[in-house]
């Protein structure tokens, strides 16, 4: 198989990930819940994989780098503990669901008020727009870093320079580009990151996270066992005890401990280079063909490798099933989790086919994508 579904998960691990988690399952234990000596492992490769986390993404204090199981989980923790009644929120057209259903609750249950920076045909969005936006009640913008769907980027560093003039909180989700884009919380300006695991971090699915910069207070999510102050009635108030109720995925957590070395030792500049070159590598190769038409902005290479497309007027799931079937290709055909993206793009009807890219393809996997296009579209 031709793995191009990595805006998904990524499907080639590094090898010192699959060993980390397999030597856990052999001897770990339940982090902060005893003394003896499996209890220990999994606190001290805990406490590591925050450490490197911390490292990693510029948050300055690792006992604010509070584990989930995903990306997903860390956005309703942070967005749920965040945001009261009265509140504005701003947020954009580039959102996955992951961010938009937990804003749709708030609004509905909790009465916060939403206003979105609109997209253009390319995915794009107009900065200008998202200052007009402002009112006195906003209390923060949320974006994600780069869209699952078009792989453009939002600038992060304009966005937080904008939040600091206007004492705005920033929450970014950084699913699609957490351990292959750099990203520095204290010199963006980021107040709460929120990432996942299992995507570009190349760590195993089940583990994610969000850091939280100094002055910024979550009210828990969910509360329940933290393995200190048993006998208090409300959850912990420290970080990171105060969003860690219950037990942790220690096994995971030990691959993404490995995972973050790899990034380190790999670099996150170099991973970025080798996924662009991918990606542009198959743009050229599929943006001339008759038929073809590919959404997104690439006239730049800061931003993730993703390109999707359609071929002619075929229904998006119908080529992704052409590429399993006949080619052997993974691809994510379909709405993808995006629905104002799809609407700022016009596709909602046909959908679209993402390709993505790793660290882990090859050229030869990209050219025989492009030849598969190419006859697909001639048929």
């Amino acid at each position: 198989m031709i793995y191009l579904d990595n805006a998904a998960t990524t499907y080639h691990k590094p090898q010192a990930v699959i060993d980390a988690v397999v030597s856990a399952m052999q001897g770990m234990g339940n982090s902060a819940r005893g003394s003896h000596s499996g209890a220990l492992k999994a606190a001290r490769t805990v406490y590591d994989a925050r450490c490197k986390a911390a490292a990693l993404f510029g948050c300055g204090d690792p006992s604010r780098v509070i584990f989930t199981s995903n990306s997903t989980e860390a956005l309703n923790i942070a967005l749920s503990g965040l945001f009261s009644a009265g509140d504005h929120v701003i947020s954009t057209d580039l959102e996955h669901n992951s961010v938009l259903r937990p804003l749709y609750r708030l609004q509905a249950e909790e009465g916060v008020s939403l206003d979105f920076v609109r997209a253009d045909r390319k995915g794009c969005v107009d900065y200008a727009d998202l200052e007009a936006l402002i009112r006195p009640e906003t209390k923060a913008v949320v974006c994600n870093h780069a869209s699952n769907l078009t792989g453009n980027m939002l600038d992060l560093d304009r966005i937080g320079a904008l939040c600091r003039r206007h004492g705005l909180l920033l929450i970014v989700d950084a699913s699609q580009t957490a351990g292959c884009i750099p990203i520095d919380m204290e010199q963006t300006g980021i107040s709460v990151l929120c990432f996942t695991g299992h995507k570009g971090l190349y760590g195993p699915q089940g583990t994610g996270g969000l850091c939280v910069a100094e002055g910024v207070e979550i009210r828990p999510f969910k509360v329940g066992g933290s393995g200190v102050q048993s006998f208090s009635k409300t959850q912990p108030a420290q970080y990171p005890t105060r969003l860690e109720a219950g037990t942790l995925n220690g096994h995971g957590l030990a691959g993404l401990s490995a995972a973050f070395d790899f990034i380190a030792q790999t670099g996150v500049e170099q991973i970025h280079a080798k996924e662009i070159a991918l990606m542009r590598r198959f743009y050229d190769g599929v943006k001339g063909i008759p038929g073809v038409t590919v959404y997104g902005d690439f006239s730049t290479d800061r931003r993730a490798a993703i390109v999707a497309l359609n071929v002619k007027e075929y229904e998006s799931g119908e080529v992704a099933d052409e590429l399993s079937e006949t080619y052997g290709i993974a691809t994510r055909p379909g709405a993808h989790c995006a629905p104002r993206m799809h609407e700022a793009l016009g596709t909602v009807e046909q959908g679209a086919v993402r390709f993505s890219f790793s660290f882990f393809n090859t050229g030869d996997e990209v050219d025989t994508a492009i030849r598969a296009i190419k006859e697909i579209a001639k048929e």
